[in-house]
């Protein structure tokens, strides 16, 4: 059964070129992710070098970013890819936006020309991984409360703490890590197989289990000078970071709710339930549009800021907007279309509880949904309300 949940026309906003990546993220997803997601869900395992180079070869990673092998694509481009992988698992698109909107972006926007050249191609075609530590064992929505910490020895510097929940953080070749110093906050490209540098990864996760998490020890790491990432001095630097992923969750998480949706709606039709079809009763259809109507706003938000962003006007209160609503909406979606599937909701034939799972941590990464209340708040009073 062919469904189409597009009932606003979603497409007459879009540019030839947008709908072309779009079908070329969702490809990927339908023959090389989709098949093999149960298994790596249930075995907690990915080959992430793999489909690195794979997502590379298809110029998906870093793809907004210009210059330096990447494709320069516009921002709704970047979304619609970043839905059509999540559409498959949101561990996957966790991977694509870490490296492309995080750790990519920060050398991109922050680097120098030496760590440019020497970290950005190689990034962009998958054949090196990024990650990006920021949050720590006892600050998540907190970072300016960081303790890793980075004092000068001469010309170098060592950086000593801990960074957790980092993703990708035991496959990849560099992390940019954020660190206190007597300059204020300042950020770093530090290889991974520098000495005092460790990965472990966190294992029993029930969610984003199509992913690899870690957590990031630095342990008397030495630096040369030309670590630093010269342009970012504070915070301003790893938030501008967060703000760029948190524009690809907005789409992504409509890719998971509408995978979701996508099920219910095929499943209900052929579930027979009393002799008819459960998508011929009142309240499952109620349910079905409801969800749909949530599933259609939430991807009309998700366009409208990217159009806001290519013309530059996007503010990190909207991005916080879109992120509180979308995943909000997304994971009351996957929640109700497991309803609609029942017992067989609970079944890794079906991706309706797998996205349900990874969706509560998209609910509380890159910003809790309170966060996103408060500042929307203080962009409506003028009030500050995180302290």
């Amino acid at each position: 059964m062919t469904v189409s949940l597009d009932l606003v026309d979603v497409d007459s906003l879009l540019t030839e070129e947008e709908v072309a990546i779009r079908a070329t993220a969702r490809r990927f997803a339908d023959e090389r992710l989709r098949p093999s997601l149960p298994e790596w869900f249930e075995s907690a395992s990915i080959p992430a070098r793999d489909l690195a180079k794979e997502l590379g070869a298809l110029g998906l990673l870093g793809m907004h970013l210009t210059g330096y092998g990447c494709a320069g694509l516009g921002p709704v481009a970047y979304g619609l890819a970043c839905l059509e992988i999540e559409a498959a698992d949101s561990g996957m698109r966790s991977l694509v936006s870490v490296q492309g909107s995080l750790a990519m972006y920060a050398l991109w926007k922050y680097g120098s020309e030496e760590q440019k050249t020497e970290w950005l191609p190689r990034m962009a075609a998958g054949e090196a991984i990024g990650c990006f530590g920021l949050t720590e064992p006892d600050f998540g929505s907190n970072p300016g409360g960081m303790r890793t910490n980075a004092r000068r020895d001469g010309d170098d510097w060592i950086l000593n703490g801990s960074k957790m929940w980092i993703t990708n953080g035991s496959v990849a070749d560099v992390a940019v890590v954020w660190a206190r110093t007597d300059e204020g906050v300042r950020g770093f490209a530090v290889p991974t197989d520098t000495p005092g540098f460790s990965a472990p990864e966190i294992t029993r996760k029930l969610s984003l289990r199509a992913s690899v998490t870690s957590e990031l020890i630095f342990d008397d790491v030495r630096l040369p000078s030309s670590a630093l990432l010269p342009q970012a001095r504070g915070l301003s630097g790893p938030l501008g970071c967060l703000n760029e992923a948190r524009f690809g969750i907005v789409f992504g998480a409509m890719g998971a709710a509408r995978d979701c949706l996508e099920t219910a709606v095929t499943y209900a039709a052929q579930r027979q339930v009393f002799d008819k079809p459960l998508s011929a009763y009142q309240l499952t259809q109620a349910k079905l549009a409801d969800m749909a109507v949530e599933l259609n706003k939430g991807i009309l938000l998700a366009v409208h800021l990217g159009r806001l962003k290519e013309k530059g006007t996007l503010r990190p209160e909207q991005v916080s907007v879109g992120k509180l609503n979308n995943v909000r909406e997304a994971i009351a979606i996957a929640r109700e279309c497991r309803t609609i599937l029942a017992a067989n909701g609970i079944s890794g034939e079906y991706p309706v509880m797998r996205h349900a799972n990874n969706l509560e941590s998209v609910l509380t990464y890159e910003g809790t949904s309170e966060v996103h209340q408060l500042v929307i708040g203080q962009a409506l009073t003028g009030e500050s309300a995180f302290r």
